[in-house]
């Protein structure tokens, strides 16, 4: 039996089925649930990291992915959830990218794109293949690639690089303003919410101009931490 095939023999084993039934309704997609928590995968993926060498682990990643079982695909997520991988020549992105046209809930797309900003960070030039995605019909894919790219809205000191793929990113939230699913307008949102822990300026030069068309929540939230500093 591969490493893979055994953690999912683990991990039904520590399932909890009402909790399971629960998930399934929220989520509202076909594949299995098995009711473990977030916490219970961060911990089972600590120990993992530690007791695998990457490409071990990419081989287990790719064999949770595959079993479509909503618990082993974030756990896999978690598992090349790591900032630093020397050589970065090892596939980590490769795999992480190949998993992006299977989105299909909000749940999985975002571990997913917090493993994928780690690569993004260390080789900025895939944000290239990632503008791709911003044009998918998948709307989980287009939530990704604002998702994915969290960490420069968060930069406290940005470099002038740092400050064009803001600009980039920012372009991108601009095609999607006219997009009215919520789960789009809610990665706008958030994209712009971090940014204005930096740089509120900008922000509201964003929402003044291209964001004027956001939803009223959406706005709210862009917005929210912008008015707790005022207040």
């Amino acid at each position: 039996m591969s490493a893979a095939a055994d953690l999912i023999v683990q991990l039904r084993a520590m399932g909890e089925a009402t909790k399971a039934a629960e998930m399934a309704a929220y989520h509202r997609t076909d594949r299995e649930f098995l009711g473990l928590s977030a916490l219970r995968l961060d911990e089972m993926a600590r120990d993992m990291r530690r007791g695998f060498d990457l490409r071990e682990r990419l081989d287990v990643a790719q064999g949770l992915w595959e079993s479509d079982i909503h618990e082993a695909r974030i756990l896999a997520a978690k598992l090349l959830t790591q900032a630093r991988i020397r050589p970065d020549d090892v596939p980590v992105w490769q795999v992480i990218a190949g998993w992006v046209p299977d989105f299909d809930s909000w749940a999985l797309a975002d571990h997913v794109a917090i493993a994928g900003a780690k690569r993004l960070q260390a080789v900025p030039a895939r944000l290239d293949e990632v503008e791709g995605w911003t044009r998918d019909p998948n709307l989980w894919v287009r939530r990704a690639a604002l998702v994915m790219t969290l960490p420069w809205a968060r930069l406290p000191h940005p470099k002038p690089d740092d400050l064009a793929v803001r600009e980039r990113v920012l372009g991108w939230a601009a095609g999607y303003v006219s997009d009215r699913d919520r789960f789009l307008q809610k990665a706008v949102a958030w994209w712009l919410r971090e940014l204005s822990r930096r740089d509120p300026v900008r922000v509201q030069g964003f929402l003044d101009g291209p964001g004027g068309g956001l939803t009223r929540p959406a706005r709210a939230e862009a917005q929210r931490l912008m008015r707790d500093t005022a207040a």
